[in-house]
């Protein structure tokens, strides 16, 4: 398996080779055998970092009401504990990836690890609401380091068989993750409190690196190019104003910032394509389609589909009245099913084009969405259930197949910057869809409390924001079908 064939990197990012590189041979199942212990040591360390993560925003969204109790925050308030995290991951994604390139991505994982630590025992310890958002974000930036590595760690062992289902098997971890926090997230809030959900994350971190140290092996060859600092926080600068604007819309500092996130960004284009080692080679999606089509459904599968447990969360819990455990029992349903049929597509995406799996997952998707276009107060659990159930298999008929795309059309020397790619996408798509509940909750609730006589404004809100999601939904199936053809 760690036999590695000779791969040389071109400008663009293209791998050319004598064989199929990174694409997945179909009927080569991985092998334990031999050295092949260490892909397994490899592909457990990553699942169980592709758990972590996922589970623990599950449940700080579960926990966001008792959260928001404690420290008498607003709805807006509310939305900034997930947003913070994100905003600070996906500003560092795609540094920590190049870093991870250029320096080892074991190291980086580490890294990432130990920051993660922090923030959790810090947000666990936590004595006030300002105290707890510093805390998010700080663990925002560990886990940049975390997912900017975790894929390019697996393809690099997998490369060259199985990668389909490793990649399979690590979004099953992604969706356990998801699927498992809100209903522990639920049980801890309600029988021990929200703090408990940060101890659980700094005993698992500490057992994360206790494994790394002494198992973890870190195959990639370190380039020791200089790396683009000036453009790291031109880049990072610039993509959280970006953030920050669509958090703050339709206020006149929302509409400020979002002009200097652009302008920074023009700078920041302008610049790489004058660098000689830029942090972002835009010739990379310039010239390999697949990649970069690939990138653009996951920004926009995500953009439409992340704040669907937030809106249902809330819903649940607001217009229903259910306890935050019995909301995570029916909120658990859709990452179920992605989690039971991740391994079987990513297994299916070494045999069938992407782009045909990931086209027919979105156009699932959509359907899934648009029933949620009819929330009412009356509308029942098993609706809700339903729904959550056919956005689910969509998910998973997406996932692992859009990912195995991005990662079989680029060079190996580039595995840290695409993995980082992956995750930044999954969280820019992830902050434009927080951003647009904000929006719409500015709009039509404003910066207050969801109280019962505020119930219909919030579900007319959210069904608003249903609709949205899913003409994006429609609009990633052709970003989908647009990426070419991926195995040759």
């Amino acid at each position: 398996m760690f036999r590695r064939e000779r791969v040389s990197t071109t400008s663009d990012g293209f791998k050319k080779s004598s064989s199929r590189g990174a694409v997945s041979k179909p009927d080569m199942p991985i092998s334990l055998k031999d050295d092949d212990r260490h892909g397994l040591i490899t592909l457990l360390i990553t699942a169980l970092s592709s758990f972590l993560i996922p589970f623990m925003s599950s449940s700080v969204i579960i926990a966001l009401p008792a959260m928001g109790r404690e420290f008498e925050m607003n709805i807006i308030t509310l939305s900034w504990l997930t947003t913070s995290y994100i905003l600070a991951s996906a500003s560092l994604l795609v540094p920590f990836g190049r870093l991870s390139d250029m320096y080892g991505r074991k190291r980086i994982f580490l890294i990432g690890y130990v920051i993660f630590f922090i923030g959790s025992t810090l947000a666990a310890a936590t004595p006030n609401g300002t105290i707890l958002l510093v805390s998010r974000a700080v663990q925002g930036l560990g886990g940049a380091a975390i997912l900017s590595t975790t894929l390019a760690l697996l393809t690099e062992v997998f490369a060259r068989r199985g990668l389909g289902r490793a990649l399979g098997i690590n979004t099953a971890a992604v969706y356990a993750g998801l699927s498992m926090g809100p209903f522990l997230g639920g049980l801890l809030t309600e029988s021990i409190g929200w703090r408990s959900i940060f101890w659980i994350s700094s005993l698992s971190c500490f057992v994360v690196i206790t494994a790394v140290v002494w198992k973890l092996r870190d195959f990639n060859e370190k380039t020791k190019e200089r790396f683009d600092l000036a453009g790291t926080v031109l880049y990072s600068t610039s993509l959280i104003a970006l953030i920050y604007g669509l958090s703050r819309l339709p206020d006149t500092i929302g509409i400020l910032a979002i002009s200097a996130g652009l302008l920074g960004a023009g700078f920041f284009v302008r610049r790489a394509n004058r660098t000689e080692v830029p942090l972002i080679n835009f010739q990379i999606f310039i010239h390999n389609r697949g990649f970069t089509f690939s990138n653009l459904a996951a920004l926009i599968h995500y953009s439409g589909t992340w704040a669907v447990t937030f809106l249902l969360s809330l819903f649940l819990q607001f217009a229903k009245g259910l306890p935050a455990e019995t909301a995570g029992l029916v909120l658990i349903t859709s990452p179920i099913v992605q989690a039971l049929l991740s391994p079987s597509c990513g297994r299916l995406s070494d045999r069938v084009e992407p782009r045909i799996l990931a086209s027919i997952g979105m156009a699932v998707t959509v359907v899934g969405m648009a029933m949620l276009v009819l929330l009412s107060a009356q509308t029942g659990i098993v609706y809700i259930i339903v729904s959550l159930v056919i956005i689910g298999s969509g998910f998973a008929l997406f996932a692992s197949p859009n990912t195995n795309a991005i990662m079989s059309s680029i060079d190996p020397a580039y595995y840290g910057f695409a993995s980082a790619t992956v995750a930044t996408m999954r969280q820019i798509g992830m902050t434009l869809s927080m951003g647009m509940v904000m929006v719409v909750f500015a709009l039509v609730i404003g910066s207050v409390e969801i109280t019962p006589d505020r119930h219909h404004a919030f579900i007319t809100s959210s069904r608003i924001i249903f609709f949205i999601a899913s003409l994006l939904c429609v609009s990633a199936i052709f970003a989908s079908l647009a990426r070419g053809t991926i195995h040759k």
